[in-house]
């Protein structure tokens, strides 16, 4: 079975490789990065736009495949937090006819990143990066975000399999979707 992913992102390929490995269905799936514009802005800054982005992802990828998978993480508002947001990845599945949405649990960035995202209009990369919290230009492309904010117990290969694993959801459930 042929997967495409929506991205050349390493952590993003790696965790539907390892997610896809836990399910019979997809165990001895091929699976392919393929760099794909998400038509959102490069920090999503609502829900609906990190969602479409997934989408777009998964849609822009669908080519000599049975799967593809759009990943995108962004910011939505919360009531209650520090910021006002918290970030939080979507997975969507397609499968040439339907989409399969999950999203990751979410977290809060330090109070200057989010102000230089909306500030600025940088990334969270580039935030982290020139608020001197890291001296990696690129780490959502290794721990991410959340692995300096847990201090590597969770890092972002790991909170992106989990808006993998409820994409799945559907598919592993059909007759209740």
């Amino acid at each position: 079975m042929n997967v495409n992913v929506g991205s050349k992102n390493s952590e993003k390929i790696e965790a539907v490789k390892e997610v896809l490995k836990e399910y019979s269905y997809f165990k001895d799936s091929f699976v392919v990065g393929i760099e794909v514009n998400s038509n959102v802005s490069n920090q999503p800054k609502s829900m609906n736009e990190t969602i479409q982005g997934a989408i777009n992802r998964a849609c822009g990828c669908f080519m000599n495949c049975d799967y593809s998978f759009g990943i995108e993480s962004g910011l939505m508002k919360v009531q209650s937090t520090k910021t006002g947001y918290m970030d939080v990845t979507c997975c969507a599945i397609f499968d040439g006819k339907k989409i399969c949405l999950g999203l990751s649990p979410a977290f809060e960035y330090p109070i200057k990143v989010t102000k230089m995202v909306f500030d600025l209009n940088v990334n969270i990369n580039q935030a982290f990066f020139k608020t001197g919290l890291t001296d990696n230009p690129n780490l959502g492309s290794a721990e991410g975000g959340i692995g300096f904010l847990t201090k590597g117990r969770i890092l972002r290969r790991d909170y992106t399999k989990q808006a993998i694993y409820m994409a799945l959801i559907h598919l592993e459930n059909p007759e209740l979707y």
